[in-house]
């Protein structure tokens, strides 16, 4: 106790005298920062702005309901960090970016692409948009590894940071990589690209390209000299080439896993242009870009209960192509009239619909929230079973859907519709086939075996809207047609619930 006292009475005593003589020096100073740095200091808390409201609003994206809010907020962060980057930058030397009327035409154009992009797009082609957006992404940084490597190859110095030019060239492949990939995507997508392009060993092609790019890598960041800088345009050609051969193989059904996967890549090539300009919120973007598209991959390939390898090495489609009445267990094809589809559902307890993409593409959103509220007004509960797959790309429905202002409690995530189809009178598929297709829990040999599905089979009665018995994106057959709980009523999607309409209307 004695030494406790005696070390507190000699500790105490110190550090009041180290206080004062910091007060003195803190009194006695000029610490005034330059004017520079001042404005540097401020561009950091710009920058801290930004990444915030990128965090901010990608919470909010997880949620429907603050969706478009969260999309506001986080555009608002890029311009405040966009604006403060062009007006307040200065380098070591205190000078600024200039080049504005370069900057601001850039800005302009850009801005009238986007937004007549974004006007004229249907929810349809949605898909075809995130892949193309996110291709000029991948574009931009492979650009920026472009650039700053013209500028390190004529570095009069002669010294070369290893680090720098390990950056450069990461963002480089990725950049590459995620550009073509992206490019072929929104091509199948599209349907501009309508087979899979595939031949034999091209698996052991695609590894052979990518040790290649990285043997090189490896060389030219420890021998790099004006004789082998060509080598850089090399690794950029096969990393292109790379990109292409990636995406060219992979089925339509696997696209939402592989427009996860790309955007994820657009990200980790975003933060290497952050590190390379010691840019903070341009690192925070991409690195939030990166982990989020990793995190959406994880859950597609767990929705499909696909490894991502399967994805790469393997793809669904090329199945059988049937057009006929008789499935191969003997089933036949039950059709069922609009009067009694109508008579059917107005006499129901619980109708749950499954949206799918015959739903976008006859644009026949509004006429199912239509129907929707008119069954509710005759006492009939309804709700939406939404598989994470459904459509094109991840939360396809789910944006569709809101388009057209349906609640969003009434939306249903898998798991729940799957407890929930056992409660239901009726259900009405329209335009979905991939996400209920029994061969996923039954049929071993099915290239969607494993898959997770809504069981709509548990419900009363099945009622499934095509135009026509082709197979879906998988390209294979669907058992469920020929159930003896279904029935199928052909005809486009968004004039079939407008005539389903009339007809409930005149019961």
């Amino acid at each position: 106790m004695t030494k406790c006292k005696n070390f507190i009475q000699g500790f105490l005593p110190n550090i009041y005298n180290q206080f004062q003589q910091l007060n003195f020096k803190l009194r006695t100073s000029d610490f005034r920062l330059p004017t520079s740095n001042k404005i540097m200091e401020l561009l950091t808390i710009l920058y801290l702005i930004g990444s915030i409201t990128f965090i901010l609003g990608l919470k909010m994206l997880s949620n429907p309901k603050t969706a478009r809010k969260g999309n506001l907020i986080a555009a608002a962060g890029m311009t405040i960090a966009i604006l403060g980057t062009i007006f307040l930058y200065q380098d070591d030397e205190g000078k600024k970016l200039g080049n504005y009327a370069w900057i601001f035409g850039g800005i302009l154009i850009g801005t009238i692409i986007g937004a007549f992009a974004a006007k004229k797009v249907k929810m349809t082609a949605m898909p075809q948009m995130v892949s193309i957006f996110n291709g000029m992404g991948g574009a931009c940084a492979a650009l920026i590894s472009l650039v700053e490597f013209n500028h390190l190859s004529h570095n009069t110095t002669g010294e070369v940071n290893l680090g720098t030019l390990s950056i450069i060239l990461l963002g480089l492949i990725i950049g590459s990589v995620s550009f073509a990939g992206s490019m072929i995507a929104w091509g199948k997508l599209n349907g501009n690209i309508k087979k899979d392009f595939a031949f034999p060993g091209q698996q052991f092609v695609n590894i052979a390209i990518l040790l290649a790019i990285l043997g090189l890598s490896v060389y030219l960041v420890m021998t790099l000299s004006p004789e082998n800088a060509y080598l850089f345009y090399v690794i950029f050609g096969l990393s292109t080439l790379y990109g292409l051969l990636f995406v060219f193989p992979i089925g339509g059904a696997d696209m939402p896993v592989v427009i996860s996967l790309l955007n994820s890549f657009t990200g980790v090539a975003a933060a290497c242009g952050g590190f390379l300009y010691d840019n903070k919120v341009m690192l925070t973007g991409g690195i939030l870009v990166g982990a989020a598209g990793t995190l959406l991959t994880i859950l597609m390939c767990n929705a499909m209960n696909r490894s991502l390898l399967n994805v790469l090495i393997g793809s669904f489609g090329g199945g059988a192509k049937s057009s006929g009445g008789t499935s191969p267990s003997g089933g036949t094809v039950k059709e069922i009239t609009l009067s009694d589809t109508a008579v059917l559902m107005t006499y129901a307890s619980k109708v749950m619909i499954v949206p799918g993409y015959g739903l976008a593409v006859a644009q026949a959103q509004h006429a199912c929230h239509e129907l929707e509220k008119l069954l509710e007004s005759k006492g009939v509960d309804v709700f939406y079973a939404i598989h994470p797959v459904a459509g094109r790309m991840p939360g396809h429905m789910n944006v569709l859907l809101a388009e057209t202002d349906v609640p969003y409690e009434k939306l249903m995530e898998m798991e729940q519709a799957n407890e929930e189809f056992s409660t239901a009178d009726v259900v009405l598929i329209l335009g979905a086939n991939d996400v209920v297709n029994p061969a996923a829990k039954e049929d071993t040999s099915s290239p969607i075996y494993g898959m997770p599905i809504l069981e709509v089979e548990l419900a009363k009665n099945v009622i499934v809207n095509k135009r026509s018995m082709k197979p879906g994106y998988a390209g294979i057959e669907n058992e469920l047609f020929y159930r003896p709980k279904t029935s199928m009523l052909f005809g486009d999607a968004k004039k079939v619930l407008q005539d389903l309409i009339s007809e409930i209307k005149n019961l």
